[in-house]
């Protein structure tokens, strides 16, 4: 563990960076939080702590507060145009199910972060990082506002679009691969045919909508759009130049005649105030750091397995455990390179077999939970509803969701 102020300056202030800055400043080292939007963004849809994720926020001394602020869903309904059940996939504490134990919105989970560490930790709000320089004494970092700074360690959190990643992590390819998919998430009005379940529903062309219930004030909705041939869902540059307005237009085109709770969601989509759509992907890179070794990236920025995966709120969170363990299991008094190396090394080791295994989505995802025509649209509630009337929902649930391994722990952890 180092003694002297060793200063890490973190970019994003999700999910990953806060848990990275929690251990490492219990681990004595000066840590700053770097976020580009003005305030702890707050937006955002429901995620899942599955298998070690709950364990690291444990050691945290957050579980408790966590589940106390869960949306208590009790399981997925697949349903028809005629809101019929057609299949059901009850929660598991165990987290092999599609709905876990620990269901949160992600605005809760990063304010409980927040205010676990805003005393121990500098917040910066309004800025982001325009340039790393890494050598082997230190990072020197320019802002877009703030005064350029020396840091022993840089690590980026910052989403799947990294800049921050880009600027040090240079490949030859692009990290970011496409599954073809397009997601809107926002907040509607709860209303009493919402109950207590999620409930799923395909239209053709590769559209579904998902409802998920958030006590009775709101309901989450997901509106997901796969394989499009529409011409603003082909080229990621062109999706990203449309700003809010243009895409709820693009929503209401592509959904005005999906059927079921269609009309409904788009009417409330328009008034909502959490609304934001992305592109579904998986982030790939060869290596997480830096040769020289005072740079890191974790998170969606470094490994993102895609909403789809149930995994990424747990990967950020198991992600930033480790690098911090390595961390403050190899680091010297004065940070110098070997030891950051060392820790550095250590990351990529004991983290890439659990990364490679939540990455790993059920074959043909997500297109084939998502049919181009009604006869797909049956054939899948075909399947979904006789696992559900022969008992197998389980294990389903097991063979669709990711399980890896058990956490590992590191002496230096703080107590």
């Amino acid at each position: 563990m180092a003694s002297k102020k060793i200063r890490a300056l973190i970019s994003g202030g999700g999910i990953a960076g806060p848990v990275l800055a929690y251990w490492l400043s219990k681990g004595g080292i000066e840590c700053t939080v770097i976020e580009r939007a003005k305030e702890l963004r707050l937006e955002g849809q429901v995620i899942d702590i599955r298998s070690t994720g709950v364990e690291v926020v444990r050691k945290m001394g957050l579980e408790e507060i966590i589940r106390s602020k869960t949306t208590h869903e009790e399981g997925l309904y697949f349903v028809d145009r005629e809101n019929r059940e057609r299949a059901f996939f009850p929660v598991d504490d165990n987290g092999e199910s599609f709905t876990c134990d620990i269901e949160i919105m992600r605005g809760v989970l990063a304010t409980i972060f927040y205010e676990a560490i805003k005393d121990q930790v500098k917040y910066v709000f309004g800025d982001y990082i325009t340039s790393i320089k890494e050598t082997s004494e230190k990072c020197t970092v320019e802002f877009k506002n703030g005064p350029a700074q020396d840091y022993d360690i840089v690590v980026a959190a910052d989403g799947w679009g990294s800049k921050a990643r880009d600027m040090v992590l240079q490949t030859p390819y692009d990290p970011i691969q496409s599954l073809h998919q397009y997601i809107a998430y926002f907040s509607i009005p709860w209303e009493e045919s919402d109950g207590t379940c999620s409930r799923w529903y395909n239209a053709p062309g590769g559209l579904s909508m998902l409802l998920r219930p958030d006590g009775k004030e709101w309901t989450r909705a997901y509106l997901n759009i796969t394989n499009s041939t529409h011409p603003d869902l082909t080229d990621r540059k062109r999706f990203q130049k449309l700003d809010r307005s243009q895409q709820k237009a693009l929503l209401h085109e592509i959904f005005k005649d999906a059927g079921w709770e269609a009309p409904r969601t788009l009417a409330a989509m328009d008034t909502t105030h959490d609304f934001y759509m992305q592109e579904t992907v998986q982030v790939k890179i060869d290596r997480w750091t830096s040769e020289l070794g005072r740079f890191a990236v974790i998170g969606d920025a470094a490994y993102c397995p895609s909403p789809i995966s149930g995994m990424g709120t747990t990967c950020a969170i198991v992600g930033a455990y480790t690098l911090a363990g390595n961390i403050l299991s190899h680091i010297t008094n004065d940070a110098s390179i070997s030891s950051l190396k060392m820790a550095m090394e250590g990351y990529e080791r004991d983290l890439r077999p659990f990364i490679t295994k939540a990455q790993s989505l059920p074959p043909g995802a997500p297109a084939i939970a998502n049919p181009q025509t009604q006869f797909g649209i049956n054939i899948l509630n075909g399947v979904l509803g006789f696992i559900t009337w022969s008992g197998l929902a389980k294990a389903f649930g097991r063979f669709m969701t990711s399980r890896p391994e058990t956490l590992k722990t590191y002496d230096a952890e703080p107590k």
